[in-house]
């Protein structure tokens, strides 16, 4: 098992950038897919951002592409999001998720085992 805590969302404004940090524990990083996901209010947990187990291949939702960047630290055992030129719309508590049932793909809440608890995000006008 692998024991996940998302830091770093806050207050910014449209415009500026966060980076998220997901520190894991229980297994090396390597051993999972990682995944980003947000959740706004009264909506659907959606995909963000995702690595394959090996860390090879990277998947964005296209909202965020050329804005979001996923990656990890394996001697921090941290993933991060590196959040830039944010817009309202990204507003959402984010978490990030472990996995290997990577069956249907790895931008579905089902293919992830272990969540984080959420770090909130907001941008502001």
């Amino acid at each position: 098992q692998v024991q996940l805590v998302e830091s770093g969302g806050g207050l910014v404004q449209a415009g500026g950038s966060l980076r998220l940090s997901c520190s894991a524990s229980g297994r090396t990083l390597g051993s999972y897919a990682m995944g980003w996901f947000r959740q706004a209010p009264g909506k659907e947990r959606e995909f963000v951002a995702a690595f394959s187990r090996s860390g090879g291949s990277t998947y964005y939702t296209n909202s965020v592409k050329g804005r979001f960047t996923i990656s990890r630290d394996k001697a921090k055992s941290t993933v991060y999001l590196q959040m830039h030129s944010l817009q309202v719309e990204d507003t959402a508590v984010y978490y990030c998720a472990a996995g290997g049932n990577s069956r249907k793909g790895l931008t579905v809440v089902a293919a992830y085992d272990y969540w984080g608890q959420g770090t909130q995000v907001t941008v502001s006008s």
